[in-house]
């Protein structure tokens, strides 16, 4: 950039009075010093604030580096994050059964267990700053659901709640054993507040039991439900040209609770971003694979819910717990509990023990020819509930026979008698 005594841009300018060439070349806000000095020797003005627009910067920037400012250097000092380097070199290894889809879980996960004590954009600074660390999450780098061009839209306190399933999930529990689960969250649009569920089934009944346990918590229920297509709202999807139509039974549900069903369009999930941006959130979960029995994971699945209900909301910047005590005022009334309970399935705790069918088989081969079967099957009969996956009970019966001796199969017949094809 050339700047003339006038502040005026030119290639070349003489003035006549003073044989002096009024060339100034100014790359950076480090050439003002001297360029001070060349004016002051012409008695001429600076015009700080063509300089600043020129430049980019506040005229009281300017100012200060014409009087000589000099930024210092900054320190080439160790961060103290680098003491973690070895457990996040661990972590993000092709041994860790562990994942973390952003870095955000994993700083997370640091600060839970391993008592890192820095802020997120300080860790993020240091994982972009390390090479290694940095390629783990480029390989599967993540837009926002909402996208660079998505428009926030924010409704009054109790208009609105929207609902969702985080779907097929499939978690290694510390036994070893592979399950899939599935959460059903529920965002009131207005406060940001979480409700998280887990569950091995997306029944209707898992949901109708899911949706009337939260509004009880919630103390009131929302004027509105958005929802996607699923099948157990939606008997017809709703698109561009059609309103869908609304499952029977659920429409009598929120016709009992008082709300109105607004499901939407077909392919455009930003109709319901609120929710889907919690989605992301609940891939921290990853980051704990093979560390929980299911029991600890529904514990966890809770206090992960109540940790970001407690945490300042990037979008609104406040936090959720603190709006829904003002919103939940504004929360149409609950039905009667007679309606609230011909909805809610009963919770009975039970041992539950989730074994592929293959390594059950396998199991009692293997304890038959040791002559332990008989304790073996004692092991498996401390459970309320034997989920064999990935085959049905009369199958497994079936290879089972083929297996064992008759005089085995009536052993396991009398120890375990729900090993019985119906």
């Amino acid at each position: 950039m050339y700047i003339n005594a006038w502040g005026i841009h030119a290639n070349l300018e003489v003035i006549r009075s003073v044989n002096v060439e009024t060339k100034f070349e100014i790359n950076s806000l480090a050439d003002l010093a001297g360029f001070k000095k060349i004016m002051e020797q012409l008695k001429m003005k600076i015009n700080k604030s063509k300089l600043a627009r020129d430049l980019g910067v506040d005229r009281r920037t300017i100012d200060k580096y014409l009087n000589g400012f000099v930024p210092k250097k900054k320190r080439n000092k160790p961060s103290k994050i680098d003491k973690f380097y070895p457990v996040i070199a661990s972590l993000l290894s092709e041994d860790s059964k562990q994942v973390f889809y952003y870095r955000r879980n994993l700083w997370q996960y640091l600060k839970d267990n391993h008592g890192l004590e820095c802020g997120q954009s300080t860790f993020r600074n240091y994982i972009v700053t390390t090479p290694e660390f940095q390629a783990y999450f480029e390989k599967d780098e993540r837009i926002s659901s909402m996208g660079n061009s998505g428009i926030r839209f924010e409704t009054r306190a109790g208009q609105q709640a929207q609902l969702d399933w985080k779907e097929s999930i499939m978690y290694e529990t510390k036994d070893g054993e592979q399950v899939e689960i599935n959460i059903a969250v529920l965002v009131l649009s207005h406060s940001r507040m979480r409700f998280f569920y887990m569950s091995i089934s997306k029944s209707q009944s898992v949901l109708f039991s899911f949706l009337t346990e939260t509004f009880e918590k919630m103390g009131g229920v929302p004027e509105e439900l958005v929802t996607d297509n699923m099948k157990t709202v939606m008997d017809e999807a709703r698109t561009e040209f059609t309103k869908g139509k609304v499952n029977a039974k659920f429409a009598q549900f929120a016709k009992n609770f008082g709300f109105k069903v607004r499901p939407c369009i077909a392919g455009r999930p930003r109709t319901k971003g609120k929710v889907e941006t919690t989605m992301k959130l609940l891939d921290e979960i990853h980051a704990y694979q093979g560390k929980f029995n299911m029991e600890e994971l529904y514990d966890y699945i809770e206090r992960l819910c109540n940790r970001i209900n407690s945490e300042l909301h990037q979008g609104t910047n406040k936090i959720p717990l603190l709006e829904f005590q003002k919103e939940k005022n504004h929360l149409l009334q609950l039905p009667t509990k007679r309606v609230r309970d011909s909805y809610k399935i009963k919770h009975t705790p039970v041992k539950v023990n989730f074994i592929k069918c293959h390594d059950l088989i396998q199991n009692l081969k293997r304890a038959y020819l040791e002559n332990r079967l008989e304790s073996r099957l004692k092991h498996y009969t401390k459970y309320k509930l034997l989920i064999v996956m990935k085959l049905g009970i009369y199958r497994l019966i079936q290879r089972m026979r083929s297996y064992f001796s008759s005089s085995s199969m009536h052993v396991m017949k009398r120890k375990a008698p729900y090993l019985q094809p119906m």
